[in-house]
C-alpha cells in the first residue's frame, strides 16, 4: 500500500514547500487530504495535482490572492487521480516502516489523551464507560506491540484503530446538541462553499461528513486514533 502511513505528512509538506510557506492547514484541508485517502485517491496523484495547480498559478499574470487552501488544488488532485487511473505510470514510493516502539508510544499517549478529554464532560450521556473500554484497548495493544518484539500487521492493526475510533463518534455525535451540530454544518458549508464547483457531488459529501467529524473531535479533545496521525 504505497505511502500508507505518512500520506499526511508527505501531502502537507509538499502543500507548504509549493505555497513557500509554513502556513499551517486548516480543519478544511485536513478533511479534504482524508477525504482523498477514504476514497482511494493515490498518494502521487494528490502530488502531482498540487503541482500542477501552482505551476498554473505561477503561470497567471496578475496575482491578486494567495493560495490560501489545499482545496485551491482539488480539481487538479481529481484530474491527476483520473488520469493515473487510466493508464498512466505514477511513480512508486515506498512504505516506511514504524517501529514497534513508536507505535506502543502512540497508542498509550492516545489513551491518556483520550481520559483527558472534554467529552467525558458531557451532560447529555455518560462517557465514562465507552472512555475508560477504549482506553484499556488502546494499552492492551501497546503492549501486544512491544511484548511481540516484532512490528505488527499494520493494516490490521488500523482496522481495529479505525473500529474504536468509529464507536467514539458515534457517541460523540449522540452527545452533541443539535444547535452545535447544526453550527458546525454551517461553517462547513461556508468553509467548502468556494471550491464546490471544482469538486464531484461525491466529494462535497465526503468533505463535509469529514470536516463535521475533525471539527467535533477537535472540540471536545478527543484524539484520532488512526495510525496516519502517528507523525
Amino acid at each position: 500500500m504505497e505511502n500508507y502511513f505518512n500520506y499526511f505528512t508527505e501531502i502537507e509538506e509538499h502543500y507548504q514547500r509549493r505555497r513557500g510557506t509554513t502556513l499551517l492547514l486548516s480543519t478544511l484541508d485536513w478533511a479534504l487530504i482524508e477525504t482523498w485517502k477514504n476514497t482511494g485517491v493515490p498518494l502521487e496523484a494528490v502530488l502531482r495535482g498540487i503541482d500542477e495547480a501552482f505551476d498554473k498559478y505561477d503561470q497567471k499574470p496578475s496575482k491578486t490572492k494567495k493560495v490560501n487552501s489545499l482545496a485551491y488544488c482539488s480539481q487538479s488532485v481529481l484530474a491527476a487521480a483520473e488520469e493515473m487511473q487510466n493508464g498512466a505510470a505514477g511513480t512508486a514510493r515506498s512504505e516506511p516502516g514504524f517501529e514497534p516502539a513508536q507505535i506502543a508510544a502512540f497508542l498509550r499517549e492516545s489513551a491518556e489523551r483520550l481520559e483527558k478529554a472534554r467529552l467525558l464532560q458531557s451532560p447529555v450521556l455518560s462517557m465514562a464507560p465507552l472512555v475508560k473500554e477504549t482506553a484499556a484497548s488502546l494499552r492492551q495493544m501497546a503492549e501486544a506491540v512491544e511484548t511481540g518484539g516484532k512490528l505488527p500487521r499494520l493494516e490490521d492493526l488500523e482496522r481495529r484503530l479505525t473500529v474504536l475510533e468509529e464507536k467514539l463518534f458515534a457517541v460523540l455525535m449522540a452527545a452533541t446538541p443539535d444547535n452545535d451540530l447544526v453550527e458546525v454544518r454551517a461553517q462547513a458549508d461556508r468553509d467548502i462553499a468556494p471550491f464546490r464547483r471544482n469538486m464531484t457531488a461525491a466529494q462535497v459529501e465526503q468533505l463535509q461528513k469529514q470536516y463535521i467529524r475533525k471539527r467535533l473531535l477537535e472540540r471536545t479533545g478527543v484524539p484520532r486514533l488512526s495510525l496516519f496521525y502517528m507523525h
